[in-house]
């Protein structure tokens, strides 16, 4: 009679990122014929302790303290860690996020829409998020841009609110608009939406603000609705359990981390402006990004925004580092990736939608744009 893995998670429950972590374990588990998972509903700061006497084959655990560390160190089993914090002297078998990766993607995604000014706000001083500050201002900076940050206090539970919104609010007033900012988590990204309505700064016309990782809950609910990153945690999840399976059966532990990239910005109101000052070259990104998936051409743009071709081709690269038939190759892109993550469309007909001439002309562009076939995406995105 066969025994199923008994694996205890030390993962909060309380955030969108711990759930779809957990998803992708359980998943894992149950194709390999059922896994006995020991869990207990824990905040992100409070990931709990094995229960005494506790005997089983692995634990996946979000080791982000000292403290967790030395108690896992003692326990029985293989451990298998799911946060991208880097403590001296902890080594256990990692899958996390790859951050430097999800930062370029905000980046990306903020100049897409124009913005130049840029603000990163962020509890900085934990090595995870100033790998991701790191990556962020790099990218930035290969494009020829800086960025202003803002320290968030630590323990926001203990701080009192107004002192938060003061600080906030005061920093907001200090940079010039339009100014795209990108906010840690999505809590933090509602701090600064709420700070920017006690403003009376427009979102998204003269902040746009970016959370670095999306709890669908708290982006879906914001005012307005909240853009993020998805940082595909499911597939965390998923590769740490097949990691653990692989570790407790002999295999040897990876000598680096696994990291797995994420791969799309999920845009919702926060962010879906055109920060463009020439008005010109905004009618014609415009009209591009309201009809990229008919059969349009570089005549078609000139009609709608009238100007010499020449002059339409260098204004989009001054400002987009693309060409116009690039940005409507950018935009079908785009949209293939959010029908591909959020519809069971099949491919030819996501071909279709999106204004790809066939299946395989879709494919041939994606994976030159993403290094993944559309059905390799859509694996990624789901944590198949």
């Amino acid at each position: 009679m066969r025994t199923c893995p008994q694996i205890a998670l030390l993962i909060d429950t309380a955030t969108g990122w711990g759930r779809r972590i957990i998803r992708g374990i359980a998943r894992y588990g149950q194709e390999q014929g059922g896994w006995d998972l020991w869990l207990e509903q824990r905040c992100q700061h409070a990931p709990g302790r094995l229960p005494p006497g506790w005997r089983g084959e692995g634990v996946i655990a979000r080791v982000a303290d000292r403290s967790l560390a030395r108690h896992l160190e003692a326990a029985p089993g293989v451990i298998v860690n799911v946060s991208a914090a880097r403590i001296p002297g902890v080594s256990f078998p990692t899958v996390a996020a790859d951050l430097r990766v999800a930062a370029r993607l905000a980046v990306d995604h903020l100049l897409d829409q124009g913005f130049r000014n840029f603000g990163y706000f962020a509890p900085l001083g934990m090595s995870y998020v100033d790998a991701h500050h790191e990556g962020f201002t790099r990218a930035l900076l290969a494009r020829g841009h800086r960025c202003s940050v803002l320290v968030a206090r630590r323990g926001a539970g203990a701080i009192p609110w107004h002192r938060r919104q003061r600080d906030l609010r005061a920093w907001l007033k200090s940079l010039p608009k339009p100014v795209a900012v990108l906010a840690w988590t999505s809590d933090r990204g509602r701090e600064t939406l709420y700070a920017c309505r006690a403003l009376g700064l427009l979102v998204p016309e003269e902040v746009a603000v970016l959370s670095a990782d999306e709890d669908i809950l708290l982006c879906e609910t914001s005012y307005p609705p909240l853009s993020a990153v998805a940082l595909t945690s499911e597939r965390i999840g998923y590769e740490a359990a097949a990691l653990l399976d692989r570790l407790r059966k002999g295999a040897r532990a990876p000598a680096r981390p696994i990291l797995i990239e994420p791969t799309r910005v999920v845009v919702r109101q926060s962010t879906n402006t055109l920060a463009v000052n020439d008005r010109k070259l905004a009618q014609a990104i415009g009209f591009i990004r309201n009809h990229a998936t008919e059969p349009i051409q570089v005549g078609d743009i000139l009609r709608a925004a009238p100007m010499s071709r020449s002059n339409l081709e260098r204004r989009f690269r001054e400002v987009l580092g693309r060409s116009p038939a690039g940005e409507i190759r950018r935009v079908r892109i785009e949209r293939a990736k959010q029908l591909l993550a959020d519809t069971d469309m099949s491919v030819p007909d996501v071909a279709e939608a999106t204004g790809f001439q066939s299946r395989e002309y879709l494919a041939h562009a994606f994976k030159r744009a993403t290094g993944m076939t559309p059905r390799e995406f859509r694996a990624r995105v789901r944590g198949w």
